[in-house]
Formats: structure tokens, sequence, C-alpha cells
């Protein structure tokens, strides 16, 4: 490296180092405009570094775990959601199914289940404490892990819970750069995942679990490519049983089995070679399912399942936040019925979902990992497009997914996403719709340039 590339690095290396630092320990989320000028200047270093070519693997690795270390005694400032990870993990911690109970219910007839139950409460808010939980069972280990090794102190706990998080991180590093080996494409790109700030932020420092899910999900895509399909439908299994988005993608696995045959003259043959492929895909789904009902079964009661879907139901028909083409059905709504027909359309937009996933599963070729993955990447963005929920950190699997692809626009979503932060500058809680249409402004703009640019042969 010469000096002036040397120079470069350290100085970009620094001042990312410093900017952690204030976002980590000084920054509120009311301070809108702040975020908005640290976030691009991350952003910034994080192009420079990225494009540095004098940087070799290593030294990027290492740069990107640093970052996450500065972070590592943090309390989340952008997210409440980890007081109810503590709580579910001491719940469980205690003997007691945190599928079952209410946090508000303890509370309000005085009672303390676990330690801290008043302070964790206090910090998960009064909605997050009236639902009950929805996260899945090995989501609920990792909160058990925390809750065994710091079942006294909260900032303990979140301690445990970032280092799981980060060596969530450095396994998504593992196998995907050696997916992306197997895939012919630069091992580099997985830094567009690993070093991306919005990554940093959003799972190593407000301790989202995006990481754990993908982890499995990745290591299942690496799994497929060795031809491995048994042990990738265990390790979907698991990453649906981190989070449960991982379902979207089973239809688009169809191709990927039934192959078109290659024998033309020997009918018996080709029929048997569908029948043994169709048995696979059988196999396949069902080991997923089974893996899935397995790892629920230790919390299972007749309550469990509608406690559990009346929850998840809610982020259908109740929340809105951060929506694209939601909110203009919405506005429709209001236009021609008067009110907000949320109910009706957040039971629509899972059936739009479900027919755009048959869509390309059936009429698109999905049947190697470089056209299959392309494929879990749009499914998915078109429901993230239609929801009426998008946090920001659902971004993640997009992330990590047009990794392995030629799309970037996922990319732009992640440095645009931060201007949907906008609404905690308001007191009460508003959105901004300025702010919304800039940000997927930019992204659907970016999108229509990559698939222009991929139609007219510029990209592949």
């Amino acid at each position: 490296m010469n000096s002036v590339a040397k120079y470069n690095a350290i100085f970009l290396l620094i001042t990312s180092c410093v900017l952690y630092f204030f976002t980590g320990y000084f920054l509120e989320r009311t301070a809108f405009y702040q975020w908005v000028l640290v976030w691009f200047s991350l952003f910034g270093c994080f192009f420079l570094l990225t494009q540095n070519n004098h940087l070799r693997f290593k030294n990027l690795v290492g740069i990107a775990i640093l970052f996450r270390l500065v972070l590592l005694f943090q309390i989340p400032n952008l997210s409440q959601d980890f007081y109810r990870f503590i709580w579910d993990g001491r719940m469980l911690f205690e003997g007691l199914n945190p599928y079952l109970s209410l946090p508000e219910t303890f509370i309000q007839h005085g009672l303390s289940p676990i330690s801290e139950a008043k302070e964790l409460y206090m910090g998960m808010g009064e909605l997050n404490g009236s639902h009950y939980t929805n996260y899945p069972p090995l989501h609920q280990l990792c909160f058990l892990i925390a809750a065994i090794i710091s079942s006294k102190s909260i900032f303990g706990a979140v301690l445990v819970l970032r280092v799981i998080l980060i060596l969530a991180d450095i396994g998504i590093l593992y196998f995907g750069s050696k997916l992306l080996k197997k895939l012919n494409l630069p091992v580099r790109n997985i830094f567009w995942y690993f070093l991306n700030p919005f990554i940093i932020i959003e799972m190593t420092g407000n301790l989202h679990f995006e990481p754990i899910m993908l982890f499995f999900f990745v290591w299942a895509l690496y799994q497929l490519s060795q031809k491995k399909w048994l042990l990738a439908a265990l390790l979907i299994a698991c990453s649906i049983s981190v989070k449960l988005i991982p379902l979207l993608f089973l239809p688009l696995f169809y191709q990927w089995f039934m192959k078109p045959s290659t024998i033309h003259k020997n009918r018996p043959k080709e029929d048997s070679l569908k029948s043994l492929q169709f048995a696979k895909l059988s196999t396949f789904y069902l080991l997923i399912m089974m893996g899935t009902v397995v790892l629920f079964l230790p919390f299972y009661t007749p309550e469990l399942i509608d406690n559990y879907f009346n929850s998840v139901g809610l982020w259908f028909q109740k929340f809105e936040f951060n929506a694209s083409f939601y909110y203009l059905f919405r506005e429709i709504g209001y236009i021609f019925r008067g009110w907000n027909e949320i109910a009706i359309i957040g039971k629509i937009i899972p059936i739009l979902t479900l027919l755009f996933l048959g869509g390309i599963t059936f009429f698109r070729k999905n049947n190697t990992l470089k056209t299959l993955i392309p494929a879990l990447l749009f499914g998915l963005s078109f429901y993230y497009f239609t929801t009426t929920t998008m946090h920001p950190w659902y971004l993640a699997t997009l992330v990590l997914l047009c990794v392995f692809t030629k799309y970037r626009f996922p990319i732009v979503w992640s440095v645009t996403i931060i201007l949907s932060y906008q609404a905690y500058a308001n007191v009460p809680w508003k959105e901004n719709f300025w702010f919304l249409f800039l940000e997927y402004l930019f992204v659907f703009s970016y999108l229509i340039f990559e698939i222009k640019k991929k139609n007219n042969g510029l990209s592949t």
C-alpha cells in the first residue's frame, strides 16, 4: 500500500470510529438532522473504504469487526425492542412460557416474575408490553442465553446479545464468502453487507436479530450449492425459527428441484426423473415444516397458536410505518370510503405477495442459484414495497441477498432509510411524507435504472 492510500485508509478508519462512537453513545433518536449528517458521513467513509483496492480482504474484515466493537457497550438508542428480548429470556429462565402472558398483566397486578421487571416494562413501552411475544423459538433461545449469563443486569444482557449478533455476522461473512466463490462473483461483494453502516448500527448497535436468521439462510444456500439439500432444509427451518420471513421464499425453490429434463427420447426415464425430482422437493418442504414444528414444540400449549398468530396479524392490520405503495392505497381508500382501510388492505397485501411469488416461481427460470437468488431478492422486495409496516431493520435481508446478484438498489435503500426516522423527531410521533417520498424516490429510481440496464444487455 502506497503512503497516500495508507493515510487515506487511516483517516477513514479513525473518522468512522469517531462517528460510530458518537452515534452509539451520544446521539438520541429525536436528533434527526444530526443522525442524517452522521449517517451520510459514515456511508461516505464506507464507500471509500470498499473502493480502496489497497485494502486487502483481511484488512476490511478487521475494520468491520472493529466498528462493531466500538458499539459493544452501548445501550440501543434507535429501538426499544431489546427490553422485550430480555423480558422473554428471563421468563424462560424462570421456567415461564413467554408466549402465554403479557408483561402489562404482571405490572398491573404489582407482580415481578423476573428481575428488573418494572424497568424492562417501562423500557419496552406500553405498546410492546400489551401484546404477546411474536419471536420464534430460536430467537427465544438467544434471549435465554442472555438471561442465563446475565439474569440481573440489563447492561449485561445487552452485552451478551450483542456478542451473539457479532458472531452471527462473522458466520455470514464466512459462508457468504464461500458462496460468492461458488457463484464466481467477487468475494469482496460481501462487504456491501459486512461493512455497511446500516447493518452495523441497526443489527449490532440496536440488537435486531436478522443476522441470526440470515446466518442460517446463507449457510443453507451454500449447502444447496454443494447439493446438500437435506442439510439445507434443516438450516432453513432454523432460519424460520428465528424470523418467519424465509417462509416467503419456499415457493421459489420449486424450479431448483424441478429442473428441466435433458432426456428427450426416452419418455419412461423422463417420467421417472420427474418423479424423483418431485420426491426430493416434497422431502425438502417436509423437512422444513417438520423442523420448524419441532422447534416450536417445547412451547406448545393450546393457547400458543392463537396468541402467536394474533400478535403477528397485528403487523398487517394495525401498524403503519415507512410504507410506500400501502400509503398510496390508503389515500385512495380515504378518497372513496372516507376512512382508513388498513384492515382490508392488510388482508389483500399477503394475497398480492403470494400471487407475485407464484408468478416468479412458475414463469421465471430459477433453476440455478444465480437465477434463484435474484428471485428471492425481488420476491421479498415486492412484499416490502407493499407492506403496511417497513421497519428499517427488515432491510437487512435484501442487503445480504443483493450481494449475490448484480443488483444494488437495497444498498441505496440502506442509505436513504434513515429518512424514515424523521418520525421520531416529532412529539408526538408523526411521519413526514415528504421525507418518505424522498426515501422511495431514490430507491425506485435506482431500481428502474438497474432493470433498464439489465434489459439493455449492460448487466447480467
